[in-house]
């Protein structure tokens, strides 16, 4: 009789590497679930993490017990994409001369990411992207495919992005379908009122919509016009709006300035949230509105209607809940909140059905994944 899969495959050391607190909300479930199935994890921590700007998110980094924690600053606010690139690549690559990995897990679409799957593919060092096969329309895209080539295996969140990912010519075996995992978080109680996230972060409206805004790389001309048009709206509006503050991509000023001109007794502007926080404020949400990722695959999955505003997400979701338009059209905006305010639709499971972090573990267990060859080759 053949052995089951997880009694042959011994524990594994494992380095996530994380630089925003968005990819840490879909890290953090996978972590946990591997060192309870008995793996070693550590975390390399870098990027907005590190900047007290941002809310100096490495802070929830630690706060998971049972992993190892290196920090790494590779950047300052001004510094460019590619120098910020540059840097990690060194760091990343210096850390990994040092120490021994059987698998680094790489996240998405960021320049963190491109930098630690060029590290692995060019030290021949085993790797995971989670979350690629997806399209957004923006130079986060080309990170991302560009990651899924570099990467030794996928772990995707739906069909479609496998679908995608057997197009770019990889082969079937170095992909298996999880879902996404900070869904997992959502479909379990958080364990947290609405009322003691009101009062930690000193919200003091019942009623609300999630603003997140972030900068598109490639309209750093138009992103201080579109941010100052989309706010003028949720302005006139008269509703309360809990922002949270955009991303560090270039044009993060020119939205940051905007944010903060927003009357305050409607608008409470947050750095960052913890993820569980996060989780209960969209589940008590009555919109959500910007062009985060998470209005077209949280705000879907929790039936929270959202409208993904220009081009940072495009053709990423098809949920019946997710709205679209351009940040200057006004009358669709104003007719958006004013019709969708407190609906609820059907969840969508388009991106999973919370039990992503049980995939997982289940792929770490199967043997066959640890064999896959390190040099690839292109399926045509």
């Amino acid at each position: 009789m053949t052995p089951s899969p997880s009694t042959t495959v011994q524990p594994k050391n494992l380095l996530f590497i994380t630089g925003t607190r968005a990819d840490y909300g879909k890290l953090e479930p996978l972590a946990k679930a591997a060192i309870d199935a008995g793996h070693k994890v550590t975390f390399f921590v870098t990027g907005m993490h590190m900047l007290d700007q941002y809310g100096r998110t490495k802070i929830e980094v630690h706060r998971l017990s049972g992993t190892n924690i290196v920090e790494f600053l590779n950047h300052r606010p001004s510094d460019n994409q590619d120098i910020v690139l540059t840097k990690t690549i060194t760091g990343l690559s210096d850390f990994l001369q040092e120490h021994h990995f059987d698998l680094v897990l790489i996240h998405g679409d960021r320049i963190e990411s491109l930098a630690a799957s060029i590290v692995c593919a060019t030290n021949y060092i085993r790797s995971a992207h989670i979350e690629g096969g997806e399209v957004s329309g923006t130079i986060d895209e080309l990170l991302r495919h560009c990651n899924t080539k570099l990467s030794t295996f996928h772990l995707v969140s739906s069909d479609s992005a496998k679908r995608r990912i057997l197009r770019m010519g990889e082969e079937e075996t170095r992909i298996k379908v999880i879902g996404s995992p900070e869904l997992d978080i959502h479909t379990q109680p958080t364990g947290i009122d609405l009322e003691s996230v009101k009062s930690r972060y000193e919200i003091s409206f019942d009623d609300f919509g999630l603003c997140i805004f972030h900068p598109v790389t490639s309209e750093q001309d138009t992103i201080a016009a579109q941010a100052s048009t989309l706010f003028r709206n949720l302005e006139d509006s008269g509703k309360n709006f809990i922002v949270i503050m955009p991303n560090n991509d270039p044009g993060c000023v020119d939205i940051m300035t905007i944010i903060e001109k927003l009357p305050k007794p409607r608008f409470r502007v947050l750095p960052s949230i913890r993820f569980l926080y996060f989780s209960e404020l969209l589940r008590n949400a009555k919109v959500m509105i910007g062009n985060s990722s998470a209005g077209v695959r949280e705000a879907p999955y929790l039936g929270l209607p959202s409208l993904d505003i220009g081009s940072r997400q495009t053709n990423r979701s098809k949920s019946a809940s997710v709205f679209q338009c351009s940040a200057f059209d006004d009358d669709y905006i104003r007719t958006f909140l004013n019709i969708e305010w407190d609906k609820s639709y059907e969840r969508s499971n388009e991106y999973g059905i919370g039990n992503a972090t049980k995939r997982f573990v289940d792929v770490l267990s199967d043997s066959a994944i640890w064999n896959l060859p390190l040099q690839k080759s292109f399926v045509d």
